[in-house]
């Protein structure tokens, strides 16, 4: 059971007085600091005729997402160029706000909550988009990677996406105000032309939807011949959350690479210096690949970043790369941590939490999560 009414008369209580002292552009906020902005449109946003057509959850959704939607400029925000500047604002908020739902409400652990919590998360990190979507070098594709997030979070969507930043430029005090409504106008009915509006777009195939969302210039409504000789499983997770069983479960007789018993067979400490675990790893999974066996990639690979990088190694040998994320409630994490062999410090696990993204549709032929 989710307490709504909870999160969203204390979720923002730690964020206050710093959200007072964020100061923004008196160009593009008048209003003030980031604070009345945050109250600004939160009102606004309830005003809206698109936040009162949906339904009580999503709307729940929305609020808590346009509470937390500026955290980000908290650690972010500089002065430059006489002005006030919150680069990449957006991205950080969408983990800050990850982070204390998951940690401080306990909205983690089970299907529902984790999809409510991401929910949260994708209208943080994307909301800064839609206004900029037309001067984009492929806004289509963009737009799709954003709606095939819907196939894991169903209450995610770029309709709910432009509601938030509709909302975000009337919670605002400037000149160009109505330009932007204008483009986030022109966003949505990009959106809608392209059949993402409401949801991920129904490709032909997964491995059309996985090249087209790759970034390769391809016709989405055509169905590509599929190339691949079988699965690479690349698994990801915070420490503690059963990966090694979860593989002996339901993967037991598939090879598995795992970095931890690389390092242990290597006497190399997770805090000393890495590349030596990654190359070895590496270049066993150039020998498994060049065989076409199918295999395991064991490692936590909390960011986009580091599934980027294996997941283009693997594919340029054609496998078919699905991605296995896990995850489980708090308590549950640290005790299962604390019970096994290799204890990793709970201050490692706070700070790789921080870090988490979990993964997105477009990042693999095929994404998955499982509360463990």
């Amino acid at each position: 059971m989710i307490e709504w009414s909870h999160i969203e008369s204390t979720v923002l209580g730690r964020y206050v007085q710093r959200l007072r002292q964020c100061q923004q552009s008196q160009v593009y906020h008048a209003e003030g600091d980031a604070y009345i902005h945050t109250l600004l449109v939160c009102d606004a946003l309830k005003g809206l005729p698109e936040y009162n057509e949906m339904d009580e959850r999503q709307q729940h959704i929305l609020n808590i997402a346009a509470l937390l939607h500026d955290i980000g400029k908290i650690p972010t925000t500089v002065f430059t160029d006489g002005d006030w500047h919150s680069p990449h604002h957006a991205p950080t908020g969408s983990r800050m706000a990850r982070e204390l739902l998951w940690k401080d409400y306990g909205v983690c652990g089970k299907k529902e909550l984790m999809e409510v919590r991401e929910a949260v998360c994708l209208l943080i990190r994307y909301h800064s988009f839609p206004p900029f979507a037309i001067e984009q070098k492929r806004p289509q594709m963009l737009l799709h990677r954003m709606a095939a997030d819907g196939l894991l979070v169903p209450d995610f969507s770029i309709k709910m996406l432009c509601t938030l930043c509709k909302a975000d430029a009337l919670g605002r005090n400037c000149a160009d105000q109505q330009e932007v409504l204008d483009k986030i106008a022109l966003c949505e009915e990009l959106a809608k032309e392209e059949g993402c509006f409401d949801g991920c777009y129904t490709f032909p195939s997964p491995h059309t939807r996985r090249v087209f969302l790759s970034g390769r210039d391809v016709w989405k409504e055509q169905e590509l011949y599929d190339d691949t000789w079988g699965e690479v499983v690349l698994m990801s997770g915070l420490p503690g959350t059963g990966k090694d069983t979860w593989i002996h479960n339901y993967l037991p007789e598939i090879p598995v690479i795992s970095l931890d018993d690389i390092r242990r067979a290597n006497k190399i400490q997770p805090s000393e210096e890495q590349g030596l675990v990654a190359n070895i790893a590496r270049e066993q999974a150039k020998v498994y690949l060049r065989w076409h066996q199918p295999f395991v990639w064991n490692a936590t690979n909390i960011t986009a970043q580091l599934r980027e990088s294996l997941i283009s190694l693997f594919e340029t040998y054609h496998a078919h790369v699905r991605i296995v994320y896990l995850e489980t409630d708090w308590m549950t994490l640290l005790e299962r941590n604390c019970s096994r062999e290799y204890v990793v410090p709970q201050s490692v696990i706070e700070k790789m939490l921080g870090k988490t993204v979990l993964p997105e549709i477009y990042e693999a032929g095929k994404v998955e999560w499982y509360a463990v």
